[in-house]
């Protein structure tokens, strides 16, 4: 008798990625907006009033959906293990300029 997948099943993907992107990116601000197409979000490393661009991900409605809710769940499982995440104040406004504008 063969196995059949479970349709909610994950499927296993591997990843290619070169040593600098496996470093990662540190931000400690985000700024997202959206289109009636697509979701962009700004990460960005701020610190005494300035903030730097670091990263920009541009994704698809869907996609975006589908990382909330994996961000959620794995909040959920950090709590569970480590106890709650206290809030911090909220992210003064950003405002993006590009180095010509700045």
């Amino acid at each position: 008798m063969s196995k059949q997948q479970n349709p909610k099943q994950q499927a296993e993907i591997q990843v290619l990625a070169n040593t600098d992107d496996l470093k990662g990116t540190y931000a400690n601000l985000m700024q997202v907006n959206h289109t009636s197409d697509e979701f962009i979000m700004d990460f960005l490393m701020g610190f005494a009033g300035k903030a730097t661009l670091n990263a920009r991900l541009v994704t698809s409605p869907r996609h975006m959906k589908a990382m909330l809710h994996a961000l959620a769940d794995n909040i959920k499982k950090y709590e569970a293990k480590f106890g709650e995440i206290k809030p911090t104040e909220l992210a003064p406004n950003v405002v993006i300029k590009t180095n010509a504008e700045a």
